[in-house]
């Protein structure tokens, strides 16, 4: 244990906590747990520090899980894994790569510790796919008197249903079980195309590729459109060729457009013009590698984002509002807005819960003006029914949430019962889920 300074990964939630616990085993997350509950503290986990939104945020006590790693149990027979909580996605999927498993759907970042992705409802795309916690068969979880438990759909199915995303709320997640299948290989195609004909064929889109999304550039009038589809047992990879691969990935889609972003900053009069162009600059590109070197893709450009989920019906019109409102914002956007889909869920606090979704991503490049662009989205995206991801920016607060979710009183009053003295809460799940002790 020491003292130390904290700040997620876009830097916009900072923590300087009294005591970082730095657990290896079950039993010191548990030791740590009731230490702070003894001396009416309060403490969080923390993983890679991936959220934009302060989930993480820990204002006494904080659990540090980066050195709770590696993976305990392999059923290979059933699919099933089990990973200690701090392990990243990028550590599990090379070691599921190892075991020729995969997960089922990834999104496209994998810094992430499995613990904080799942908690904070990571997702990629696809219409017939969840996010990672429908992927999620057990939780061990170390609740707020120290005590550790199992969930599971038979086993406290409430709990399991309410902590596969449950914000650190009602306990340290130690252990996921995941279900894992076979290792497979995507066929990639990406290539720009004119939204104004995507839209009309979205729905075909959607439903005739494994996993589709889609890139707008504002300003522009195209599209880079993302359809990855799964290949037969035994089809062998045929990824890019590293020089290639270095030259698209490395060099223009990082660095050169960094550069640009760099450039933007300095001199926002340009922004919009080579916004206008972006679109087009980049080739097209069809290859097939093992699933997760497909999902993932290397980000190096620092971004700042909110992301709502919708209705899936509604994605054409509220893309229709978005493309009106952003030549009017007095700071200009430099960063491509993403939308992906994905298959309704019954998680309490699944921004999917109980329909079909849409996700749509809005960014901007770290340094530059946000707010008014993320206000105008909010709107538009609240008009619509959104729910914002839990892990990145928005301005909803508890009353808002309520409304949006059958499940969230349910919710509150399993975290009233786990937790009654707030071990869990911080600032933001004050504001997300209310204080404690309200149900």
């Amino acid at each position: 244990m020491s003292d130390t300074t904290w700040t997620n990964w876009a830097g916009t939630a900072h923590a300087a906590p009294r005591v970082v616990h730095r657990p290896r085993s079950t039993a010191e997350i548990a030791h740590a747990v009731s230490g702070a509950a003894a001396s009416g503290g309060r403490i969080r986990p923390w993983g890679s520090g991936h959220s934009f939104s302060p989930a993480a945020v820990a204002d006494d006590q904080a659990i540090d899980l980066s050195g709770f790693t590696g993976v305990t149990r392999v059923d290979m027979e059933a699919g099933l894994v089990t990973v200690r909580s701090g392990t990243t996605l990028r550590q599990l999927n090379t070691i599921l790569d190892a075991l020729d498993l995969a997960l089922v759907n990834l999104g496209d970042i994998d810094a992430q510790t499995i613990s904080g992705a799942i908690a904070t409802g990571t997702h990629g795309t696809g219409a017939s796919f969840g996010g990672l916690a429908t992927q999620v068969v057990e939780l061990e979880l170390v609740l707020a008197d120290g005590s550790v438990v199992t969930c599971s759909p038979v086993e406290r199915p409430e709990l399991f249903q309410a902590a596969r995303i449950g914000l650190g709320a009602l306990g340290v997640i130690s252990t996921v079980t995941l279900r894992c299948v076979p290792g497979f290989v995507l066929a990639a195609q990406e290539r720009p195309e004119p939204l104004d004909r995507l839209l009309p064929r979205l729905d075909n889109e959607i439903a005739g590729n494994d996993h589709f999304e889609f890139y707008w550039f504002p300003y522009g009038e195209h599209v880079v459109v993302k359809r990855n589809n799964r290949l037969p047992p035994g089809t062998p990879p045929q990824p890019l060729g590293p020089l290639r691969e270095f030259l698209e990935y490395e060099i223009l889609e990082n660095r050169a457009f960094e550069a640009l972003c760099r450039l933007g900053k300095a001199v926002p009069g340009l922004v919009r013009p080579l916004g206008a162009v972006t679109d087009r600059m980049l080739s097209t590109r069809q290859y097939r590698d093992r699933s997760h070197r497909v999902f993932v893709t290397r980000r190096s450009v620092p971004f700042v984002e909110s992301e709502y989920a919708i209705p899936r019906a509604a994605v054409g019109d509220v893309l229709t509002e978005l493309r009106a409102v952003v030549p009017l914002l007095r700071d200009p956007v430099s960063f491509p807005v993403e939308v992906r889909f994905a298959a309704a869920d019954d998680i309490w606090l699944s921004t999917a819960h109980q329909r079909d979704s849409a996700y749509i991503a809005v960014h901007q490049y770290a340094g530059m003006p946000y707010r008014e662009y993320f206000a105008a989205f909010e709107a538009i995206m609240t008009a619509a029914g959104g729910r914002p991801h839990w892990g990145k920016m928005h301005s909803l607060d508890a009353t808002a949430l309520a409304e949006l979710y059958p499940r969230f009183d349910d919710f509150l009053r399993l975290r009233d019962q786990l937790d009654p003295t707030g071990v869990f809460s911080n600032p933001y799940t004050d504001h997300v889920l209310g204080p404690v002790g309200g149900h």
